[in-house]
């Protein structure tokens, strides 16, 4: 079984300030060990559950916060900040894999952690599980909340409904056909996954009281729930579906100003819907993906207040 491990910072146990999630400084360092802690929990819990391949695809900041050698389980680390699929990148290779399409390594068959052009092979992902998510930037109170980018969204809905990271990044899960197995983070992040992913084991490991603090777990008991919730997860996939989003699907995506939306507008897919507001919408949750995030990339000309 392969397992996709998209993981974030701002969700881990002990992180409550930006300098913890920014290079260079001392307190960032600490703030990557941390990170390698929870992810290094969750390989070790996808194991222990029966996975024999992960792919951890490194989705904050510059996207390359780890040491990939110091990744358990020899799992392999997807990083860089240039990205077409961002939190998800890689997920996508997988797809291709299984289904024979282009894309995928090539390489002899039936070696080790190799990518497969046969159905159902090592290429083909069995479940996500994200890690170290956070809330929504228009949601409750939580800590280092924000959609993607907080200098540009304030405030994101999939049919209707607000959405954070979790729910966005949701739709390649669906597009691929695969359910969303674990989500850890603080309450607030959890809740708001709740609508779109229903069968998710939840592991919570702080409770954030206001944007900037919170009451925070050991991190090495963040680390064993991570772990265990990532068994329980693994043990139950034969139960789980995709994420339960409608098709077809809407995203609304407000913006900070009325320039931001004009240039957002440009995307393919993208449609005005107001004076700082667009819309996405469409039966393949793949392309609405893809425009989302053509949409964050774009706006960053216009971003700021």
């Amino acid at each position: 079984m392969k397992v996709f491990i998209s993981f974030d910072m701002e969700g881990v146990a002990g992180i409550v300030d930006w300098s913890q999630c920014r290079a260079p400084g001392q307190p960032y360092e600490e703030g990557r060990r941390l990170l390698l802690g929870e992810v290094n929990a969750a390989i070790d819990g996808a194991i222990a559950g029966g996975a024999t391949e992960i792919v951890c695809n490194d989705s904050h900041g510059t996207m390359y916060n780890l040491d990939p050698a110091a990744l358990h389980g020899q799992a392999t680390y997807v990083a860089g900040r240039h990205k077409p699929m961002y939190m998800m990148q890689g997920m996508e290779t997988g797809a291709d894999a299984a289904a024979g399409g282009p894309g995928q390594f090539s390489t002899a068959a039936g070696g080790p952690g190799q990518f497969s052009t046969a159905a159902g092979g090592p290429g083909q992902f069995s479940t996500v599980f994200m890690v170290g998510y956070h809330g929504s930037i228009s949601g409750e109170s939580a800590v280092l909340s924000h959609t993607y980018n907080p200098q540009v969204i304030s405030h994101v809905e999939m049919n209707g409904c607000r959405v954070g990271e979790s729910g966005i990044n949701a739709l390649v899960a669906l597009g691929l056909g695969v359910p969303v197995a674990l989500i850890t983070g603080d309450r607030q992040t959890i809740a708001e996954a709740d609508p779109f992913l229903p069968d998710a084991e939840r592991v919570v490991v702080k409770e954030s009281f206001t944007r900037f603090g919170a009451v925070n777990l050991h991190p090495d008991v963040s680390r064993a729930m991570i772990t265990e919730g990532a068994t329980r997860a693994m043990k139950r996939l034969t139960t789980m579906k995709p994420p339960a989003i409608q098709l077809p699907a809407v995203l609304d995506v407000h913006m900070q100003t009325a320039d931001m939306a004009e240039v957002a507008s440009w995307v393919r897919g993208v449609a005005r819907s107001g004076l700082r507001s667009v819309r996405i919408e469409g039966e393949d949750p793949l392309a609405l993906f893809r425009s989302f995030v053509a949409v964050t990339y774009i706006t960053r000309v216009s971003e700021g207040r």
